[in-house]
């Protein structure tokens, strides 16, 4: 199951909180202030990965919590640090405020990492209190909390050659022949309902991956059929490929459905007809 948009709360660690300690001996049993500070809590880092491919394991998982930070000891020891929390990204996740408004990362690179969202300062243990005017004190910090926020996850797919066009013109049926990709092939319009990779070998050690986008339709960038939740997986793609229907059994004109996949990209995002363009003709053998 391919999903491209999750909705995730994330939480940084605690800090500890300082100790409350006094060191006694036999020369002074009224003791030694000598309680430590507490632990840093731990940070939660959203990490780009080549591994992963979709943002499915945030529908059943939404909430991400890093370690606190243990509480200071005696001896003006510190308090382990809590343990950072690494959420692991598909390539190409950009990451948003709860709100949506502003960017906040883009995730293009394989193990780019981001912190979202660091943890509290450990609070000062007494010892950190005394003074000529205080000797033994008999209070510590708390800890900071960690910082805590909701994002949004948007995947854009990374591919080098996007495959745009109407639906069923034969996008799925190239993909399946180019590539190790067995995307689902029917006889009827949107049969492919979300984008799908495949590598194409060219060489032992030369490689490119294709995306089939799910076919578009006139007013897509307004929202129409699938269209908003598919064009901006052709923004981070190379090269587009235009696959026209020039069979003639649909009754569609190819000219036509050329002029309205460009202006649907134009309109989306103007940047994407600058990209460079390979026109293919497909069902050029069917009889009429």
């Amino acid at each position: 199951m391919f999903v491209d948009e999750a909705k995730i709360w994330v939480k940084a660690g605690d800090g500890g909180k300082g100790c409350v300690s006094f060191h006694r001996t036999k020369v002074n049993k009224v003791g030694i202030p000598d309680g430590g500070k507490g632990g840093k809590g731990g940070d939660v880092i959203l990490k780009a990965s080549r591994d992963k491919s979709s943002l499915l394991d945030f529908q059943n998982r939404i909430h991400f919590r890093a370690e606190n930070g243990q509480a200071g000891q005696t001896q003006e020891k510190q308090g382990k640090d809590g343990q950072d929390l690494m959420v692991y990204l598909p390539r190409g996740t950009v990451v948003r405020t709860e709100e949506g408004e502003q960017v906040l990362v883009d995730l293009c690179q394989n193990g780019a990492e981001y912190v979202v969202a660091r943890g509290g300062r450990g609070g000062r243990g007494n010892a950190s209190f005394v003074s000529q005017r205080r000797r033994r004190p008999r209070f510590a910090e708390k800890g900071e909390k960690g910082e805590e926020t909701w994002i949004n996850l948007e995947l854009r797919l990374m591919a080098d050659v996007g495959i745009v066009g109407f639906p069923n013109v034969g996008k799925s049926t190239l993909l399946s022949r180019i590539s190790a990709a067995r995307p689902k092939i029917a006889e009827y319009p949107f049969t492919t309902l979300n984008p799908v990779l495949g590598v194409v070998r060219v060489a032992d050690d030369r490689n490119f991956v294709v995306a089939d986008i799910p076919g578009l339709i006139e007013g897509a960038h307004l929202g129409h059929g699938l269209g908003l939740k598919f064009l901006k997986h052709i923004e981070r793609t190379k090269v587009i490929l235009h696959l026209l229907d020039v069979s003639g059994t649909t009754g569609r004109d190819p000219l036509s459905d050329f002029d309205a996949i460009r202006k649907e990209l134009s309109q989306f995002d103007p940047a994407l007809n600058s990209k460079p363009l390979l026109v293919a003709a497909n069902k050029i053998d069917w009889d009429r």
